[in-house]
């Protein structure tokens, strides 16, 4: 038997990875970045294939990464993690600032910024570990970087029970908060925000 919560307690950090399709620029929230080697400096960072951003980062192969803080809203995880860029425009009428690779970062809950190029790719099933060469990094602030545990008990709403009783059945995903209702969860079913399946949802009772 295996846990999901038991892999929670792992240590990761959050990250926003940006990149582009040539015209328009898109990210994505990412637990794993990390540094491979000193010299010369490059980084790991493994993109789920389901993320339109993993597509962007075989074709193009430069991004950014801002390092989260703990002051991150939740706003900005509802923008970057519950929706595909391949349905919206992230950045639409909303400025950021760049880098030298013309890339946008995060300055106001990050702390961190770096940019890199990809020079392998590692395809693992549902991810593809990307392997890049720094190009620019910056520090933006002392605020301390936020864990994936601090999101799930800190920036992440609780789920809240319902004031009157309903007749229907709740259940809630145990990893971002979406609440679906209905007779019964069905066993295919999908989260639309975080895109984990029926097995990573609770019943609300």
């Amino acid at each position: 038997m295996i846990e999901k919560e038991a892999m929670f307690k792992i240590t990761y950090g959050l990250f926003m990875i940006t990149t582009t399709d040539g015209q328009k620029q898109n990210g994505c929230i990412v637990n794993t970045v990390s540094m491979l080697t000193d010299e010369p400096k490059r980084i790991v960072v493994f993109v789920n294939k389901a993320n339109y951003t993993e597509k962007l980062l075989r074709e193009n192969k430069v991004f950014n990464v801002s390092v989260l803080t703990e002051k991150t809203p939740f706003d900005v995880f509802k923008q970057f993690g519950f929706q595909s860029g391949k349905d919206v425009d992230k950045f639409q009428d909303q400025t950021y600032p760049t880098t030298e690779n013309g890339l946008y970062y995060l300055t106001d809950c990050s702390n961190a910024v770096i940019s890199a190029k990809v020079v392998d790719a590692l395809d693992y099933g549902t991810h593809t570990l990307f392997v890049a060469e720094v190009t620019e990094a910056k520090t933006l602030s002392t605020e301390k970087s936020v864990t994936y545990e601090y999101y799930q008990s800190n920036i992440k709403p609780k789920p809240q029970k319902a004031a009157q009783p309903s007749k229907k059945r709740k259940w809630v995903c145990k990893v971002c908060g979406y609440e679906y209702e209905g007779d019964e969860l069905p066993a295919d079913f999908i989260c639309p925000w975080c895109k984990h399946p029926a097995e990573d949802f609770e019943e609300i009772v």
